[in-house]
């Protein structure tokens, strides 16, 4: 999968994007046909997965950590079910936060684990059956949503409002993993993150469909002190350019920018110019979560650059604070409705 999108892929389809068309026309050819014909796996706990139509970030991981927070909540034990992208664990673990490090399994699953037993593996019904030994009644998958191996009760699909499904080419022209078509018959719901205007074709089109539509938006948890703050913002995330708006929303000048590729691990030379650079123009050093992960537990150049930052922590706010709770209801009740098909099934052969 690929991790850093081309620029090209977030602006209005080019050259380049009809250049590569053939070559996207045949790979959405064989992604839609697996998703259409995949051997999908049941178990026996609700199955929510939190996916979105592109490569890149969309806001997966914090609508799976909100779903997640609203489970606990009710009284239920949540399990994350995750990829562990950027890991180099190839067996299915469970993630411990004070033993593995971001190198070990990725640096969102550090993230999950936070929250509730998190499991990483290449094999989703092997991580499902893993979380259900360690006595979790919900799953939620943290992407997932193309390779439909694991049956889901609900697939709540996630769109970035401000940068939608880019130019609309499936790979490797744009950034859309499956023809839409196919990716609109499967999902059972859109969230549309924040308030441009880049996904409502899509929103306009799923509601037609009889899907359900949800508004949500990335709020920081805390302002961390940066208001009127001159900061060296870094990131190595999908998309800078929301990390950066929430940055000016809470107040802080951005002197300096520096963009790294999403899960990238900063080497010692790149970890020294940010330090420098902060220390020579006095500026606050500035982060996301997800690359705080990717800085601690280590030794040296590393664990300094993470002392030395702030860290901004967001949470998806749905406008409707009703809408997690009703996502687990609906699992909850397919889940029941496909067990109780499964016994009479079974009990008619």
């Amino acid at each position: 999968m690929i991790s850093e999108a081309p620029p090209f892929w977030w602006t209005e389809a080019d050259w380049r994007a009809r250049l590569l068309y053939p070559i996207s026309l045949l790979y959405g050819a064989v992604a839609g046909w697996r998703m259409r014909n995949a051997s999908r796996n049941a178990v026996s706990v609700p199955v929510i997965c939190v996916g979105n139509f592109t490569v890149g970030g969309a806001g997966k991981t914090p609508t799976a950590l909100a779903i997640g927070r609203a489970a606990s909540a009710r009284g239920l034990k949540p399990g994350f079910l995750s990829r562990g992208y950027g890991g180099s664990l190839d067996v299915t673990t469970i993630v411990d936060p004070a033993h593995h490090r971001a190198v070990d399994t990725g640096d969102e699953p550090l993230l999950l684990a936070r929250e509730g037993v998190t499991v990483i593996t290449r094999r989703r019904i092997a991580g499902a059956r893993l979380l259900l030994e360690q006595g979790v009644d919900l799953i939620i998958m943290d992407d997932g949503f193309q390779s439909n191996t694991l049956l889901a009760d609900v697939s709540l699909v996630v769109v970035d409002s401000y940068r939608g499904i880019g130019n609309g080419h499936v790979m490797p022209g744009g950034p859309v993993r499956a023809p839409i078509s196919t990716q609109m018959n499967r999902l059972s719901a859109i969230l549309k993150v924040g308030d441009g205007s880049a996904a409502d074709a899509l929103v306009r089109r799923a509601s037609r469909a009889g899907r359900a539509v949800h508004i949500a938006s990335v709020r920081p948890r805390q302002d961390a002190g940066l208001a009127g703050a001159r900061v060296l913002a870094f990131a190595g995330i999908a998309d800078h350019g929301k990390f950066y708006r929430t940055l000016e929303s809470l107040g802080a000048t951005i002197v300096e920018r520096r963009d790294f590729a999403d899960h990238q691990h900063l080497g010692d030379d790149e970890i020294d110019d940010l330090l420098a650079k902060a220390s020579a123009e006095n500026l606050q050093l500035v982060t996301t979560a997800k690359d705080i992960v990717r800085l601690r537990h280590h030794h040296g150049k590393a664990e300094e650059l993470a002392t030395r930052c702030k860290v901004v922590e967001i949470d998806m706010v749905f406008d409707d604070p009703s809408v997690p709770d009703r996502l687990i209801d609906e699992a909850i009740a397919a889940c029941r409705d496909r067990l109780l098909r499964g016994a009479r099934d079974e009990a008619k052969r």
